[in-house]
Order: structure tokens, then C-alpha cells, then sequence
């Protein structure tokens, strides 16, 4: 009788480390160049970071590409610790440093992870989970993005001044984060904010589009990008398509009548113009 990983089959290792078996056949590439091709991939959550990452046997991936670190990183660095082995990348005629690293486990002894070049601007340039490209980390298998149509009265201030108001919101429901609610543009006053070149790239939603407030002084501190929009997104997430939102940890929203609270997220900080801890 064969068996199956349970829906939450995730490991601890005694350093920290979640992990988990994955199904799925994932490929990463470095211009044309395919670097991983893996059909028994793992998950890897790192301490402190809230996305996974993957992680490869050995046999799988390209080693012949991989060369020994020349400058590993010596302490803290980013989501790593030194007591990670780090190597260096040579394909398709350019060099990565710290591209890939093995982790401090005996648990994943003989995986290799990946950087990824959309998330932190070095890695591989390319990932696919069967034939479908994905960007920035690995979906979460325990993650559900949820995007409804709803009939809800939803209403959005800024220092006084409303700027949306719509009774035909799309909200979306994502793990771990707030309910963002999703406006039609004809119900948001887009006179009161321009565009900008900012943009960012989620794998379960797609690229979105961001605009900044520019309205009268009544809305003191209001962080830029403070709306975003997604023209094309994800199929699992159509409904959002060239909707609003704005974020709640920075404006006034009213449900039903009922003001909501600011919630506190990993955007917070970022929002208040803060740097990260």
C-alpha cells in the first residue's frame, strides 16, 4: 500500500527549520540555462521568514555550475547565517555569487537551495512548479488566496476626506494578512492620486501597479504607493482585475457601517516610513 504525505507533513530539524516533501516537478533556470530539475523537491521555511523556499537533492541539480563561495557572507545575511555553505553560480556566461546554499541540517543533508532573482535580486532567474511560471518564493501549500465578489458597503478615508465608496467590492481573503477590499475604479476618487513607477510581484496574485495619494493637506503621512491595482492577474484571482485597494494599516475603512481597526502587519513598518527590524 502506497502512502501519502498528510495535508500538514511538516518536519522541524533541531536547528530551526521547517520542511516538507513536495510533488511537484519544479525547474529553475538561469537565462537559458536549466540549473534544477527536480521532481522531489522540499519546502523550506527558514527561522524568522514567513515564506518558503525550495530546496533540491543533489542529484537533480547542476553542480558542475556550482563553484565553492569566494566571498560566503560571514555573519547575519538576509534570511542566511554563516553556518550555511554558500557557492557561486557560473551559467549562461555570467557569474552569481552566493547563488546557492546548503542548510546547517542533517535532516536536508544533500539539498542545495536557491537564490531568486525576482525576490531578492540575485539567483535564478526562472521557476516553474509543472508548466506554470511562478515569481518571487514557492507558493505555501498551506496558504489560500481567496478572491469573492461581494455586495458589502465599503468606504475609504484619507484625513477626512473619503476617496472610495462602492457597494460591489471584490475582498480577498489571504492567510495571515487582513482582508483587502477591492474597489471598482468608478467608485475611487483616482483624481486625488497619481501613478507611479512602483510596482511588485506576488506568485499566488500576479504584478500590481501602485498609485500615491496627492490630495489636499488634510491627509498628513500618508506613505506613497499607498494603492495598487493588478491588470493582469492570476486566474485564481481574476476578480481583482483592475480593481483598488489600499492599505488598511494606513487608512480608514469602514464596512457595513463599522470602522475597522488598523491592523499591524509585516507592512507596517514599512508603510510608517520605518526601517525593518
Amino acid at each position: 500500500m502506497s502512502t501519502f504525505p498528510t495535508a500538514r507533513d511538516v518536519r522541524t530539524t533541531p536547528e530551526g527549520l521547517l520542511w516538507e516533501p513536495s510533488q511537484r516537478w519544479v525547474r529553475g533556470l538561469k537565462g537559458d540555462v536549466t540549473v534544477v530539475d527536480s521532481r522531489h523537491p522540499v519546502l523550506v521555511w527558514e527561522p524568522g521568514v514567513p515564506v518558503p523556499l525550495y530546496a533540491f537533492p543533489h542529484h537533480e541539480v547542476r553542480e558542475d555550475l556550482l563553484r565553492p563561495a569566494k566571498n560566503p557572507p560571514t555573519g547575519p545575511s538576509g534570511t542566511h547565517t554563516g553556518s550555511h555553505v554558500f557557492y557561486d553560480l557560473e551559467a549562461d556566461g555570467r557569474l552569481v555569487e552566493n547563488a546557492a546554499w546548503t542548510f546547517p541540517a542533517d535532516d536536508l543533508a544533500g539539498h542545495i537551495a536557491f537564490e531568486w532573482f525576482r525576490r531578492v535580486g540575485r539567483g535564478l532567474d526562472h521557476w516553474y512548479e509543472e508548466e506554470e511560471e511562478i515569481f518571487i518564493h514557492p507558493r505555501d501549500p498551506h496558504k489560500r488566496v481567496d478572491a469573492l465578489p461581494s455586495s458589502r458597503h465599503v468606504r475609504v478615508g484619507i484625513g477626512g476626506t473619503v476617496v472610495a465608496d462602492t457597494h460591489r467590492p471584490v475582498l480577498l481573503f489571504e492567510t495571515g494578512l487582513p482582508t483587502r477590499y477591492y474597489i471598482p475604479r468608478e467608485d475611487v476618487r483616482l483624481d486625488l492620486f497619481e501613478p507611479t513607477d512602483h510596482s511588485t510581484g506576488c506568485p499566488y496574485k500576479g504584478t500590481a501597479t501602485y498609485w500615491s495619494w496627492r490630495g489636499e493637506a488634510d491627509g498628513p503621512g500618508v506613505p506613497p504607493n499607498i494603492v495598487w491595482s493588478y491588470p493582469e492577474p492570476l486566474p485564481a484571482v481574476g476578480a481583482v482585475k483592475d480593481l483598488l485597494a489600499f492599505y488598511n494599516e494606513a487608512v480608514d475603512i469602514t464596512v457595513d457601517g463599522e470602522t475597522l481597526e488598523r491592523p499591524v502587519t509585516p507592512f507596517t513598518e514599512t508603510l510608517s516610513g520605518r526601517p525593518s527590524a
